[in-house]
């Protein structure tokens, strides 16, 4: 299979996020509880922020809401951003797909904090397409944001991506839209527990390239 091109997750795959995710859940967790479409003892430490945002768009979140919800997001994550470093390897690597491979990154934050820390740890160039939430019509573990790469590439289908994530909400995301999934410092029990099935797992980010090799041959 020729891989012609890659899709990152970002924060704790490119970058070290400092973003307090359990501060920003029990935050978005406060404020759904609020508008009574999270009913008394929801399991919200089950969930991640996403998760429980989609829960409560199917139980009739209004477009009001949802607002009021990504700007809660959107304020720990710009937060988050400021000082945030990469992940070892990072930028060694992407120098190396730079020109070889088509290269985007698909991340459930704004495109504005995905943007301002990608050109703060000055890798943004790399990349040919940075799509934040504002580009999926749901967040992953929704393939949405995956099938929108697809989209903006024509001519590479699905079979030519792989996508590489350090959560199972990447592998759910990344299969659901047909894209090989390469798990990141994750536990493949934990992957499988959610019915994700890598194509391949790395400890260290210059082990794609051993991965991609392997594909190639395959």
């Amino acid at each position: 299979m020729a891989v012609k091109g890659i899709i990152f997750d970002m924060d704790n795959t490119l970058l070290q996020s400092r973003i307090d995710f359990a501060a920003m859940k029990q935050h978005i967790h406060k404020y759904l509880l609020s508008t009574g479409l999270l009913p008394i003892g929801f399991p919200w430490q089950e969930h991640t922020s996403s998760t429980m945002i989609e829960y409560a768009r199917e139980a009739g979140l209004n477009e009001a809401g949802y607002a009021e919800v990504m700007g809660i997001a959107a304020e720990h994550e710009l937060r988050g951003m400021e000082g945030a470093g990469l992940e070892p390897g990072a930028e060694e690597l992407l120098a190396a797909l730079h020109g070889r491979y088509a290269l985007a990154v698909v991340t459930n934050n704004s495109q504005c904090a995905a943007l301002k820390a990608l050109r703060l740890t000055g890798i943004a160039d790399y990349f040919d397409l940075i799509a934040g939430r504002e580009q999926m019509t749901a967040l992953k573990p929704s393939s949405s944001g995956f099938n929108y790469v697809l989209e903006q590439f024509p001519h590479s289908p699905a079979e030519e991506w792989i996508s590489v994530g350090d959560s199972w909400i990447d592998g759910q995301g990344s299969m659901g839209a047909g894209i090989a999934f390469v798990s990141y410092k994750a536990g493949l029990e934990a992957m499988l527990s959610k019915g994700v099935e890598p194509k391949a797992g790395i400890h260290a980010l210059g082990e794609l390239m051993n991965v991609l090799e392997i594909i190639k041959m395959t």
